[in-house]
């Protein structure tokens, strides 16, 4: 019988994408084994994060402090903003070094069937953003999935139907990303290529 503390570790474990009850017991039982030290250094560095990792004021991405270093940046264009999915996806982004304008991460995707609603996505916040007078673009660099098309598709109605906004013009990444494809996985010659080719979008 699985003493109750590994059997809730298993299960925490769990909630990684990707790992389901197989691959959860082996890395418990991994841990417990053979490197009960790492076991402690992850205990450890997920209550630090925790407790230090808030989501930056300006660009929604995790910060340690209120506006994270990036947004608080002389050096980038301000009439630039990118919109991401995810923290993952603005790496991925930043790897490119084609790109020098801001940024703000949506924290996910519209999709209802994984009980992902816009109501959901804080877009308050995303259109207060976009009220401080600076911004001239919007970029919507969403993956080119289903559930990616249908936020890029939904934020540009947004931005549309919103009546005390700056001018603004919304772009979408060009079709240099490949259908169906995600940024994580996207080599940096491709997503340099996109972003230069980027499209405005027509209503």
């Amino acid at each position: 019988m699985t003493p109750q503390p590994l059997a809730d570790l298993i299960e925490a474990l769990r909630c990684l994408p990707g790992i389901g009850p197989k691959s959860a017991q082996r890395m418990a039982y991994h841990l417990m084994q053979y490197d009960r030290p790492a076991a402690a250094r992850l205990a450890l560095s997920l209550q630090d994060a925790l407790e230090r990792v808030r989501r930056c004021q300006r660009c929604n991405a995790f910060s340690e402090t209120e506006i994270c270093a990036r947004c608080a940046s002389t050096k980038r264009n301000p009439a630039l903003l990118c919109v991401v999915e995810t923290p993952v996806d603005m790496n991925r982004l930043e790897e490119t070094q084609a790109y020098q304008g801001f940024y703000y991460v949506l924290m996910g995707r519209v999709s209802p069937l994984d009980g992902m609603g816009p109501e959901r996505m804080e877009m308050d916040k995303f259109l207060a953003r976009l009220r401080d007078g600076s911004i001239r673009e919007v970029i919507l660099a969403t993956n080119y999935t289903n559930e990616g098309e249908a936020t890029a598709h939904y934020i540009a109605t947004l931005i549309a139907s919103a009546n005390d906004l700056p001018p603004l013009s919304v772009s979408r990444l060009a079709r240099g990303v490949p259908i169906g494809g995600e940024l994580e996985f996207v080599d940096s010659g491709t997503l340099a290529q996109a972003l230069r080719e980027r499209r405005p979008i027509e209503d």
